[in-house]
């Protein structure tokens, strides 16, 4: 399996820019998501590797073999970069049946006939769906469409497999269930996938990196753990974790090296970084995880229980102090009357210290509220 190389890749129409100077290497084996809102070119970023989509400027390298170079007006086709492509919509053959769609693409590259008739017979066992090969596609539920159109894309033996939002039109509960199995199919299959999705918790779940994009820029490309737990910046520590990480205006003083002090919503806290805190001004935004935030009798903070959404395993608590609402996870089913009084503390040293001015990551860290 290949290593995909992605350099200085731009995509524009007219003054849009679609993709803006992507650098970016997706490893061997590597299940890459690319993850952010609509519009934010991770499509067109699957589609330029893929070959569907021809890039404006740059240079793309799957394998040892430059696939596309603007300089040198190097431009290979799709069908020779042995990638296979899923579609959100899977594109099945209507009036062909399980069997013969996955056969179809194997018998027009001349594969001989025993080599389809094998080739066949393991992907439909690897995605279970031997006992459907005589059925029609409008015969199967959405759930079993979709192991067809893997199942086809896998024919062929490709280097890669992308797939473009391939669970989208699923329900919640056989998303759950696909992904699963997508990530097994990873494992079993030894290739290297990139998957396009605007949903952060499939991208989380699925991924070996995830490749968050805003506006055609790339904002992070890391582990999915790294990303939840040391963003970049305000915009991935927003757009990943749900409930959304809690963002609270403070000013800063008092900055000695790792230490500072931080005030905001009433209190003054002491932070202490995992490295030498350095700001544009005094201005800053502290970012804390739900799950950092627990309710606890004789907690130093003080609010009032906006809303409690219990979900069975855990509760969302909607902490209300001052003008601001805060989002705290309690694990279990509880419930508080609205506008009950409850105490609460700030735990752990993944408390994110952001500036305001530039949006960025400063550090992470802890604090410690003074009495």
């Amino acid at each position: 399996m290949p290593r995909i190389e992605l350099i200085n890749v731009s995509k524009r129409w007219g003054n849009f820019v679609a993709v803006d100077h992507l650098n970016m290497v997706i490893e061997d084996r590597e299940f890459v998501t690319l993850l952010g809102p609509s519009g934010c070119g991770k499509t067109t970023t699957l589609r330029m590797i893929a070959g569907l989509e021809t890039p404006t400027e740059g240079k793309i390298i799957i394998g040892d073999q430059v696939v596309f170079d603007s300089e040198s007006g190097i431009n290979v086709s799709p069908a020779k970069r042995d990638v296979g492509f899923l579609f959100q919509n899977y594109a099945l053959w209507p009036h062909m049946t399980v069997w013969k769609n996955i056969s179809f693409g194997l018998e027009n590259l001349k594969w001989p006939r025993d080599k389809i008739q094998a080739r066949v017979v393991e992907v439909m066992k690897m995605l279970k769906i031997e006992e459907f090969k005589d059925r029609y596609p409008a015969e199967l539920s959405g759930g079993q469409q979709q192991r067809v159109a893997i199942a086809r894309t896998l024919a062929p033996e490709p280097k890669v497999l992308f797939m473009d939002e391939p669970l989208s039109n699923l329900d919640a509960k056989l998303r759950g269930e696909m992904r699963t199995e997508l990530k097994r199919l990873h494992s079993d299959t030894n290739s290297t996938f990139v998957y396009v999705t605007h949903d952060q918790l499939e991208a989380m779940t699925l991924a070996t990196r995830v490749c968050l994009i805003d506006k055609g820029i790339l904002q992070q490309y890391d582990p999915p753990l790294y990303v939840y737990n040391r963003p970049n910046n305000l915009f991935v520590a927003d757009f990943v974790g749900n409930p959304t990480m809690n963002f609270i205006e403070a000013t800063a003083s008092k900055v000695n090296g790792k230490e500072c002090e931080l005030e905001f919503l009433g209190i003054r806290v002491k932070y202490t970084g995992e490295k030498d805190i350095s700001l544009t001004d005094e201005k800053v935004v502290i970012g804390i995880r739900p799950e950092f935030l627990p309710i606890k009798e004789g907690g130093a903070i003080h609010g009032l229980a906006y809303s409690t959404l219990p979900a069975g395993m855990e509760t969302t608590v909607k902490i209300k102090i001052g003008e601001e609402i805060l989002s705290s996870v309690v694990f279990g089913s509880i419930d508080y009357d609205v506008d009950e009084k409850i105490t609460f503390d700030i735990v752990g040293n993944g408390i994110v210290l952001f500036d305001a001015t530039t949006k960025n990551q400063v550090t992470l860290g802890s604090v410690q509220v003074i009495k």
